[in-house]
């Protein structure tokens, strides 16, 4: 009875969920060592081992999974039952975003089609047992992707015209009467696809392209995340790629783009990205907002109640609000224009983009270039760059205007700046540029309802193979080794010598001189980040010590007083003068 009254008590076996894993990995990933992440989450070392050696499957399960505390690993028969469960979790992601209703046969149904989509594709095998999406095999599914507490029934399609006003004129009122909410503090977030490389139909610039044997449209797709206040202030968006790191942003930082920078193999909302934004986007840029407006921080978001939300989101001085069931296109401010605004005038964008090039073509006399040559070097940092311009063409006026359903009082006079005339404005624009003179209202129309449409089985198959294909790509980029990036002394220098170099000519080639006066003060205000830049890693070059251009000599076990004078290393004048040559500044 001693004995065991001295022993130490029986640990209990803990089950990690799937987040948990996926933030123990990225400790790993990080450098820490298996001892110390097994500490952190107060588990043996041996269970954070047998995590490593699991991490494709777990990582592949984050992806997908509906519930962010999930703890079942996906794992299948077969390759293409893995591929199958995972374009079955995106369809009814997508399904339950639209309200489009479901049941367990429909679900079922699709399994089986989309089983037998990419089965057709692949090696016939004759000893592979056949898949028959049975009600066993879908009660597994439901436990595997967390889909167990979700109501799969009883949702209609139709969007619910009584619950949207009961919640608009009572229980949205009372919330705000009771936590005494401003304008400025209540914001609404809510998540689109974009395909961001996909034109209109009826675009008449490269006809032959687009008849030509090999060509594809493009079905590239990210998800934007869009937030704002009822004051009509839009937060940075965030942006789901299926890559962490693309080769397009192999030496920029993440922190420091346009977007806050998410990634998902599958360029999906999941709960763990939710929570994700919440915390490392969401809270940062609210705080830094009220601060400046001198308010304190108290916070209501409103949400919907899709499938990819995490629901127990949480922090002093916020209140998340979820709005009913069916009720989004009613009364979700971001889905009364905001959102289709945005695309239009990010589509106006990327034609403008793509009329540039031809132009630029067709003063060069370049007869290589084609539509295929285009959108190869449209990457996702062009895409970015015009997601930023379509923010900034995007007046506060309009995202106040987006609230006049749920709080009409708030909304100021929104007359030239409402989300219908600021889309109409921007369709005005493609059909009147050039090269677009036969497109019409509906092209580009049926390009900005492709998303309301539910996923075909050609665009799971085109998600899921590009999300596999992305992962190895992404692991080979990992293992690279890039020996020189970002902004050195020396492309510092370059970038301002061609600075000057652009100024001198403008001075000598235009007539006009205030013109060209005006020109190089604009260059000198645009240069100034990098001029600072450039002086301090000047500054950084001229205090590193002498001794760290020499070589380290091995010591020999001889007493110095018995050393001979001639095996001590001397620096020739010749080293001294390289040295002092490499500490010397670069001149402007």
């Amino acid at each position: 009875a001693s004995a065991k009254a001295g022993s130490e008590p029986k640990r209990h076996r803990k089950m990690m969920t799937i987040a948990e894993k996926v933030t123990l990995l990225d400790m790993l990933k990080e450098g820490r060592s298996y001892a110390a992440a097994a500490r952190h989450f107060g588990v043996n070392e041996s269970t954070v081992r047998y995590i490593k050696k699991d991490e494709a499957n777990i990582r592949k399960t984050a992806a997908i999974t509906f519930s962010r505390s999930a703890k079942r690993v996906v794992t299948a028969r077969n390759k293409t039952i893995v591929r199958m469960e995972g374009a079955l979790a995106i369809w009814i992601a997508d399904c339950r975003k639209k309200n489009i209703a479901l049941d367990t046969n429909t679900i079922r149904t699709k399994a089986l089609s989309l089983y037998e989509n990419f089965a057709a594709k692949e090696p016939q095998d004759p000893q592979k047992q056949r898949f028959s999406a049975s009600k066993g095999w879908f009660a597994k599914f439901q436990k595997r992707f967390g889909l167990k507490s979700v109501s799969l029934h009883g949702e209609a399609a139709s969007a619910d015209t009584t619950a949207a006003e009961i919640y608009a004129n009572e229980t949205f009122k009372n919330i705000i009467n009771e936590g005494g909410y401003k304008p400025e503090q209540v914001f609404n977030m809510d998540e689109t696809g974009l395909f961001w490389k996909r034109m209109p139909s009826r675009t008449f610039l490269f006809k032959e392209d687009a008849k030509a044997s090999g060509f594809k449209a493009f079905k590239d797709r990210v998800t934007i995340v869009m937030c704002g206040n009822a004051a009509g202030f839009l937060l940075k968006p965030g942006l789901i790629y299926k890559s962490k790191n693309p080769r397009a942003l192999r030496n920029k930082n993440k922190n420091l783009l346009p977007v806050y920078w998410m990634h998902n193999p599958k360029a999906w909302i999941t709960k763990m990205l939710t929570s994700d934004w919440f915390h490392q986007c969401f809270i940062p840029q609210v705080s830094k907002y009220l601060l400046e407006k001198g308010l304190p921080f108290k916070i209501l978001l409103l949400m919907d109640n899709a499938g990819g939300h995490a629901t127990d989101l949480s922090h002093e001085g916020i209140q998340v609000e979820f709005l009913p069931p069916n009720t989004t296109s009613l009364i979700q401010p971001m889905d009364q224009g905001v959102i289709r605004a945005f695309k239009a005038l990010y589509t106006k964008n990327t034609l403008a983009d793509l009329v540039a090039c031809v132009d630029a073509a067709q003063d060069d006399e370049d007869e290589t270039f084609n539509l295929k040559a285009y959108w190869r070097q449209y990457t996702i940092a062009t895409c970015m760059q015009n997601i930023q311009k379509a923010l900034k063409e995007m007046k506060s006026a309009t995202v106040n205007a987006s609230w006049k359903k749920l709080w009409p009082q708030i909304v100021y006079d929104d007359e030239g700046f409402t989300p219908a005339e600021i889309q109409h404005s921007a369709l005005a624009a493609i059909i009147g540029g050039d090269g677009f003179g036969d497109m019409t209202t509906e092209d580009v129309d049926e390009l900005l309802d492709c998303h309301s449409q539910p996923l075909t089985d050609a665009d799971l198959e085109d998600l899921t193979k590009s999300a596999s294909d992305e992962d190895s790509e992404t692991q080979e980029e990992t293992q690279e080794i890039v020996e020189e990036t970002g902004l050195t002394l020396e492309r510092l220098a370059k970038l301002c010598n061609l600075a000057k170099e652009l100024k001198e000519l403008s001075q000598e080639w235009d007539e006009d001189m205030v013109r060209s006066l005006q020109f190089c003060h604009k260059i000198d205000e645009d240069m100034t980040p990098y001029r600072m830049l450039f002086e301090r890693k000047k500054k950084q070059r001229q205090q590193l010590p002498i001794t760290m251009f020499f070589q380290p000599r091995k010591k020999e076990p001889v007493p110095p007083a018995t050393m001979p004078s001639e095996e001590i290393e001397e620096v020739s004048q010749e080293e001294v003068e390289e040295v002092s040559q490499e500490k010397t500044p670069l001149s402007d």
